[in-house]
């Protein structure tokens, strides 16, 4: 990939989690198969803290810019592509660079945008409505008028999987950490909820469905979460496994997988772009039709500067954030 003048963008120069600060890196051109983006907003992710912090699956060579996912404009394209043409209003997959002025994306994870979303929201839409849509749909089954329980429901997949839970036909019970946080969840849909600070997971999941347990789990959550999740959960039920904000990797008791009758499965959204590309676009089909129906309506709580990309990223693994964030470059 070609390179030329500077841009501003927030470089990661030392994988320790502080070396984090806006800076300057060479500006990048596209290559055969990609497209430059002019970056209006970049979605922040979890998975952005693990990678300054060497807790990710990739190990990105230094220095370089965090961000998987963002909106913009085609600013020019390389060889061999014809869409989305410059001037297209996009949304991108870039698994690095997206907290920056431009970036460089192939040309099979950018997907030309609805006129009715705005930038912001769709900077943050990707991952965790793609996300949440391929674990309800492509590995839970998600069937109209089953328990849903979703994890962590206030931040930005959580949230998105109570959305999608409802546009699917299930009732949805939600579980976060505060009132404040479980209002949102309420507010976007979800039919009863579990502070977990305050209350025991697993029995109000068993008395909010008088004793039967819930159909599906999703759990970007993990550890006790998760273990308590089991054992609330319905016979032929299924669980899908996010991630580990808790920070703890749960081990899983085959036993109960074989009374019950339970699947659990693993979702890395992330693999399909190189594994099973084509259900992308097929997934953003289905959630573009949703939000211009009004059935899902994502949330920014906050939006920051581009010198203000590190404070975003140490909100979000701090949990001050609910619903999506978004950098601004």
């Amino acid at each position: 990939m070609k390179r030329e003048t500077a841009m501003r963008a927030l470089v990661c120069s030392a994988i320790d989690g502080a070396s984090v600060a806006p800076g300057d890196l060479p500006r990048p051109q596209p290559g055969p198969g990609e497209v430059l983006v002019k970056v209006a907003a970049a979605g922040v992710n979890f998975a952005d803290t693990l990678i300054v912090r060497g807790q990710y699956q990739e190990k990105p060579e230094l220095p370089f810019a965090p961000g998987l996912e963002l909106s913009g404009v085609v600013e020019a394209t390389g060889d061999g592509v014809t869409e989305p043409a410059s001037g297209r209003r996009i949304m991108a997959l870039t698994g690095l660079g997206a907290f920056a002025e431009y970036a460089v994306a192939k040309q099979s994870d950018a997907f030309p945008l609805p006129e009715e979303m705005d930038f912001d929201t769709a900077a943050g839409f990707a991952v965790t409505y793609g996300t949440a849509h391929g674990a309800l749909r492509w590995h839970a089954d998600l069937q109209p008028g089953e328990t849903l329980m979703v994890h962590g429901a206030a931040g930005g997949v959580g949230l998105a999987a109570v959305e999608c839970g409802k546009a699917m036909g299930a009732r949805v019970i939600a579980s976060a950490g505060s009132p404040e946080k479980l209002k949102v969840a309420s507010d976007h849909g979800a039919d009863a909820t579990i502070d977990y600070r305050q209350e025991d997971v697993k029995t109000r999941m068993r008395e909010l469905t008088e004793g039967r347990g819930v159909d599906v789990v999703f759990d970007p959550v993990g550890g006790q979460v998760f273990d308590a999740s089991l054992r609330a959960t319905a016979w032929g039920g299924r669980l899908v496994v996010i991630g580990f904000a808790a920070g703890e990797v749960q081990q899983i008791p085959a036993n109960i997988l074989l009374v019950k009758n339970i699947s659990v499965h693993g979702m890395y959204w992330g693999s399909n772009r190189k594994m099973a590309p084509q259900r992308l676009a097929e997934q953003f089909a289905e959630l573009f039709d949703w939000y211009k129906a009004g059935r899902i309506k994502p949330y920014i709580s906050h939006a920051y500067a581009l010198d203000e990309g590190a404070q975003a990223l140490a909100d979000l693994r701090a949990r001050k954030t609910a619903g999506k964030v978004v950098i601004r470059p």
